[in-house]
């Protein structure tokens, strides 16, 4: 049995999205217990030229939206990239969780074959709808994910590898 891409993409951003959302969470909580602002943690960055804790939700939101539009051949929704607090962040994941929910899995079917045209600084990249999904849009997503994870961590929130892979 093989799996699709719609099962190595959509089930696998849902499932990072959950505990991305829960490890948002903790930080919350950890800006509350310790009397920190929030707008800290949600501005905070690993390293000045990279995108803070608000860049990093964005960017994983982008891409797992754009990668279902793709490889569907439809139009992905548009957000504004304006979020400053903690439940800024928990409803952008909210309404990209949302309209992943919305994908129906047969739209998916004949993508791997499908060419995927993007539009980097480089300039233009073409990759099949596999090569696409494989080499570019999960390993972008994870890690601005991540990232997001690490700003957190580093910033002294409890957070650990099983926060990170979520229950099981």
């Amino acid at each position: 049995m093989s799996v699709s891409i719609y099962d190595a993409s959509i089930p696998v951003f849902l499932r990072a999205f959950d505990n991305f959302s829960a490890i948002l969470d903790k930080g919350e909580t950890f800006a509350q217990v310790k009397g920190v602002d929030p707008r800290t943690l949600v501005e905070a960055r690993l390293a000045p030229d990279m995108l803070s804790l608000a860049g990093q939700v964005q960017r994983a939101s982008d891409t797992a939206k754009f990668c279902a539009a793709r490889l569907t051949a439809t139009e992905s929704p548009g957000f504004d990239d304006n979020e400053a607090s903690f439940a800024d962040l928990q409803a952008r994941i909210a309404k990209t969780v949302s309209y992943l929910k919305g994908v129906d899995a047969s739209a998916f079917d004949g993508s791997e074959q499908r060419q995927i045209v993007l539009k980097r600084r480089q300039g233009e990249v073409t990759l099949d709808g596999r090569g696409y999904l494989l080499t570019f849009a999960l390993p972008n997503f994870f890690f601005h994910v991540t990232t997001g994870y690490d700003i957190l961590r580093q910033a002294g929130v409890p957070v650990g590898k099983s926060d990170f892979l979520g229950p099981l």
